[in-house]
């Protein structure tokens, strides 16, 4: 008899993309299955019987994870970036401080290529693994009075029967909260990150489709040939304090004028200051609004949101990326 307390989600590194590798790392989720995608495909035929026939042949391997929402950390949030970004790998040492910094940038004139995950998923009666595995496409929400959330869509190449690697342990963790977060707005050709706009941020929502998709071309094998970047899709709504800065940037949107957007997430001191003295995950855009809602109420209090579509800009040199602040050297 299988005990739900039991179920969990781990995962490996691959050295070689499609080579399975074993786990490293218990991921802190709840909730989070592999599914088997293969096709089965049962032809039409007229064969002279009102039973018909259980003829059926099998098309296609494949398989998935729709990992749910779950509180984003500055630790576990590097695997999703890392197969659904880019591969960083390795922190850079902040100068001076025990900080390291991954930085995740989208892609603008040439692909990104994205770490792969070997993930094992299952519980105490059986195991299963998916190799091959990146991040379609990812969500990162927060708002008053909570943890920061992320939630990710994974695809892989095939589900098989697996024993779990152990012993692992679940990872020390921290999350991202809320209310430890900054919002700043600025003209392309300011300083990102320099204006920071004060008790305006009252939630915010970021949708990333990573461009990066399997590619099923005729290759000796049911499974995917290849895993490629085609164009990111990147938009960030924001729910403003109805305030002067809402109506300044509803402003921006309707003259057409391109911003620069970060939000900054911070947490606890790290060891050494540097140029950062705490963890942080930031998330640094360029682009224009697209849209803006009427205005709404929250508990009697006016609100009112836009949705801002990342673009490349010139002036600013920028598109976009997610910076992580921790004190890993390396991604586990």
């Amino acid at each position: 008899m299988s005990i739900k307390a039991l179920r969990k989600l781990q995962l490996g590194r691959e050295t070689t993309a499609g080579t399975a590798v074993a786990a490293t790392t218990i991921f802190r989720v709840e909730n989070a299955m592999l599914k088997d995608d293969r096709l089965k495909v049962k032809p039409g035929e007229d064969i002279g019987n009102l039973g018909g026939s259980n003829r059926q042949y099998e098309s296609f391997l494949g398989g998935s994870l729709s990992m749910p929402e779950h509180p984003l950390t500055f630790e576990q949030s590097l695997h999703i970036f890392e197969a659904g970004i880019k591969s960083v790998a390795t922190g850079v040492a902040d100068t001076g401080g025990s900080g390291k910094v991954y930085t995740y940038a989208f892609p603008t004139t040439s692909a990104n290529t994205p770490k792969t995950y070997t993930i094992e998923g299952g519980d105490d009666q059986q195991a299963e693994e998916l190799e091959y595995s990146f991040v379609k496409s990812f969500t990162v929400s927060g708002g008053p009075k909570e943890a920061v959330m992320i939630s990710a869509e994974w695809e892989g190449r095939q589900i098989t029967k697996c024993s779990f690697t152990t012993p692992l342990t679940a990872p020390t963790v921290e999350e991202v909260l809320f209310a430890n977060g900054s919002l700043a707005i600025n003209d392309v050709s300011g300083v990102l990150g320099a204006t920071v706009k004060s008790n305006t941020l009252m939630g915010c929502t970021l949708n990333v489709t990573t461009g990066f998709q399997s590619v099923a071309a005729a290759n000796a094998s049911k499974t995917f040939a290849f895993v490629k970047q085609t164009a990111p899709d990147i938009t960030l709504n924001i729910t403003f304090e109805h305030d002067a800065t809402a109506v300044a940037e509803k402003d921006a949107w309707i003259a057409g004028t391109a911003r620069q957007i970060q939000l900054k997430f911070i947490g606890t001191a790290l060891t050494t200051s540097g140029t950062y003295s705490t963890k942080a995950v930031i998330i640094n855009l360029a682009g224009k609004w697209e849209s803006f809602d009427v205005i709404g109420e929250q508990d009697g209090n006016d609100i009112v949101s836009g949705t801002f579509r990342a673009a490349y800009d010139s002036t600013a040199t920028l598109f976009g990326n997610i910076v992580v602040v921790n004190e890993l050297a390396s991604v586990p």
